[in-house]
């Protein structure tokens, strides 16, 4: 059931997504980048002024994405098979992929050393070494459709389960200690894939609205 004692987020700024159905996202500083589900293609855009500076097809469905250092990451499937794949700004993808444990996973946070990806209805974060391993299990305790570290914690776009879609919540997630601290932060108003931060501002890609949507800072 939805958690009405929970604020709204506070919406910033929308910008139109230069595909239909924008499902993976992530920041770098200003800039920000969005794939579509329905095209399979990815977008460079200006964060101010959602002006498309770079495009690129994708190897199959993108699902989620994050910026590691000069390159993006990012979990696509195809043909019913996971990979993370990885991006080069400016030169697009590289041949080299890792799987998916058991061909399971949808988002991606990074925090500077180590990747996580996300198992949605598993309910799971899992720590990957660089041969995509397992190296930890973190459990969440909803189903996760986006997540990014910020400030060594996990933020979570979260939803409920099959019979409640439309209940979005961001969560807070410290994993630093052995037992896990959650916290709710927020409701969401959309129907919301993926989650970035930008420095200052989360970013969410508005799925059926076309949109990509920044709001407020919240448990930062």
């Amino acid at each position: 059931m939805p958690n009405e004692t929970l604020s709204t987020i506070e919406e910033l700024q929308r910008i139109p997504s230069p595909g239909p159905a924008p499902q993976a996202l992530a920041c770098d500083g200003t800039d920000i980048w969005v794939a579509s589900a329905e095209t399979h293609r990815l977008y460079g855009l200006r964060g101010n002024t959602g002006a498309v500076f770079e495009e690129a097809s994708a190897p199959g469905t993108p699902i989620g994405m994050v910026v590691t250092g000069e390159a993006l990451r990012m979990v696509t499937d195809e043909h019913d098979e996971r990979f993370i794949r990885r991006y080069i700004v400016g030169h697009g993808f590289k041949t080299d992929s890792l799987a998916c444990p058991n061909d399971t996973g949808s988002f991606l946070a990074y925090d500077g050393d180590n990747l996580f990806l996300s198992q949605r209805f598993d309910q799971k974060i899992l720590q990957l070494d660089m041969w995509g391993e397992v190296q930890r299990t973190i459990a969440a305790p909803r189903q996760i459709c986006g997540m990014v570290i910020v400030n060594g914690c996990f933020f979570l776009m979260t939803t409920a389960d099959v019979d409640e879609p439309q209940d979005f919540r961001l969560l807070r997630l410290d994993a630093r200690k052995p037992e896990p601290q959650v916290t709710e932060l927020a409701r969401v108003p959309f129907y919301a894939r993926s989650l970035a931060w930008d420095g200052t501002k989360f970013w969410s890609s508005a799925k059926k609205d076309n949109a990509i949507v920044a709001f407020a800072a919240i448990g930062v």
